[in-house]
């Protein structure tokens, strides 16, 4: 019998950094072949999930812990995950990765690194432009930290390559390292 063994793809970066767009190509790959794939994409969480939750820096490390406990318990049980979330805090997604550990289940950090005005100049959702406008404070990345991994396991430099070629990178390392078998 041929288990399918779950993973979760973590997709950290700046807002606007292509994210979503990457973890919704993957997935439409790894579906192709017959995968078991979700995508815990991390506006339709915070819609969803965690409304009750703010911006503080408490918050948002309790976001990303439930989110993280979520994709665990989906990898655990063969779900391929992708989780494209800003998850600012080195010290949260080292949580997540050692929550991972603990239940033997394959994590693989992905670092979208778009530098902040490449990020600005897309603004997918307009918050660069409220930020700039004094509308909202508190922009990961602006006027909030973002810490970026030391040592991802992937990181996509998206202003210098085109989402497909972001995809199939993410895509060839899930083949290569055979996250799913």
């Amino acid at each position: 019998m041929n288990v399918e063994h779950g993973s979760t793809v973590w997709l950290t970066g700046l807002p606007s950094a292509g994210k979503s767009t990457i973890a919704r190509g993957v997935a439409e790959r790894l579906r192709a072949e017959g995968r078991r794939v979700e995508v815990l994409d991390g506006d339709e969480i915070r819609r969803n999930l965690t409304a009750d939750l703010g911006f503080s820096r408490a918050d948002r490390e309790r976001n990303v812990a439930r989110i993280g406990f979520v994709a665990q318990l989906l990898a655990r049980h063969g779900v391929t995950v992708l989780v494209p979330v800003i998850a600012p805090y080195a010290d949260s997604r080292a949580h997540v990765r050692a929550l991972h550990d603990e239940a033997g289940v394959r994590f693989v950090e992905v670092h979208v690194a778009t530098p902040v005005a490449v990020c600005a100049e897309r603004d997918v959702k307009g918050l660069y432009a409220r930020q700039r406008a004094g509308e909202l404070s508190g922009l990961t990345g602006v006027d909030d930290p973002y810490e970026e991994p030391v040592t991802p396991d992937l990181r996509l430099a998206t202003h210098t390559q085109t989402t497909a070629q972001s995809v199939d990178v993410v895509y060839r390392h899930l083949a290569v390292s055979a996250v799913y078998a």
